[in-house]
């Protein structure tokens, strides 16, 4: 099959019949996972804390420094999350909070070593781009040698969080105070360079055309054709209640499932080289977070035992490891329990 141009995305994205659409993602799936295998894995989300000055119009999880409601949660309480996570099999904590103004690099090499000191057996997957970046200035030092001291400290690998819409029109409107479009990519690009491997996201349905999330497409798969360093891709619509931007924009409303389906079923075919393509049942809810796997998902994702940022924004969808076994199974594919890396741990016959 030959690579996708940005013109035949664009096509397809706005043209093509959506059971075909679904039928060619489908295929694709098949060639890069030919064992019938659907993945998953056990972990919770920790939102270290809520205090964050981004500012980001379609976020409704942050809070300011004064906010009665704002916090920084203490070591004991995140090692009591990451202990109720192991009791349950758990292995991977998604580890992010807000862009803190006080915090330097100094607290999260304290933070990353405690976890990975006392909890060795979890994967710490955290800190989004932006995070990354605010640490980096504030502690004036190099994004490279922030990559670095954390990696040290433990961290094994980075979300994609923060990616939103990678077109600079678009981040200007719903998240001006993040990097640019070239600096989320160079931070993805410094932490594969440093061996820490990272997922893909896009988060559409806000302000965005067609031709932006085509572009956004063609920069993750111009990136990993260079590092080869996303593991996975997710793509996951916006969720507009309760956002600064719901306010600003009341027009703008949730993805329809249809919407969501056919995005996926592109972003299967044009990201050619990224192998893991992964399932929003979060926002989606669970039926259409199985349908997800007919139109080119190979995963699941997480168990997420806790989620707090999107489940702000009105989605509340909360699902159990036997009922991701059982969904994965009723669309006619094997279960397996993954890690962080996407290395099956155990196989549901």
């Amino acid at each position: 099959m030959s690579r996708l141009t940005e013109k035949d995305a664009l096509s397809l994205l706005q043209n093509a019949d959506l059971r075909e659409l679904g039928t060619l993602a489908y295929a694709q799936k098949k060639r890069l996972h030919p064992k019938n295998i659907t993945t998953f894995v056990v972990d919770r989300n920790i939102n270290y804390t809520n205090i964050c000055v981004a500012g980001c119009k379609f976020c409704a999880f942050k809070r300011g420094v004064n906010d009665e409601d704002g916090y920084l949660l203490d070591f004991g309480t995140i090692g009591t999350k990451i202990e109720e996570l192991l009791d349950i099999g758990g292995t991977q904590i998604l580890f992010q909070g807000g862009v803190h103004p006080k915090l330097t690099i100094e607290y999260y090499e304290e933070l990353v070593g405690y976890i990975h000191t006392k909890y060795p057996q979890i994967t710490i997957h955290g800190f989004s781009a932006a995070e990354i970046a605010h640490i980096a200035k504030l502690s004036e030092i190099t994004i490279k040698e922030t990559l670095i001291r954390l990696k040290q400290k433990g961290l094994s690998s980075i979300p994609g969080a923060g990616a939103e819409i990678l077109s600079d029109r678009v981040r200007n409107i719903i998240s001006p105070s993040k990097q640019n479009t070239a600096g989320w990519l160079e931070i993805h690009e410094s932490a594969h360079n440093e061996g820490i491997k990272s997922t893909a996201t896009m988060m559409f349905g806000s302000v965005e055309s067609d031709e932006e999330i085509i572009e956004h497409l063609e920069h993750i798969r111009m990136l990993q054709d260079k590092t080869g360093g996303f593991r996975a891709f997710i793509a996951w619509s916006f969720q507009p209640d309760n956002t600064p931007l719901k306010k600003e924009i009341p027009t703008v409303q949730k993805a329809s499932p249809n919407r969501y389906l056919r995005i996926l079923a592109l972003s299967r075919l044009y990201l050619d080289n990224v192998k893991n393509i992964q399932s929003s049942w979060v926002t989606q809810g669970s039926h259409i977070g199985q349908t997800a796997l007919f139109f080119g998902a190979n995963d699941m994702g997480s168990t997420m035992m806790e989620e707090n940022v999107v489940a702000a924004a009105g989605a509340a969808n909360k699902m159990a490891e036997d009922e991701i076994i059982r969904l994965i199974k009723d669309a006619g594919e094997i279960p397996a329990k993954r890690n962080t890396a996407y290395e099956i741990l155990k196989v549901y016959e």
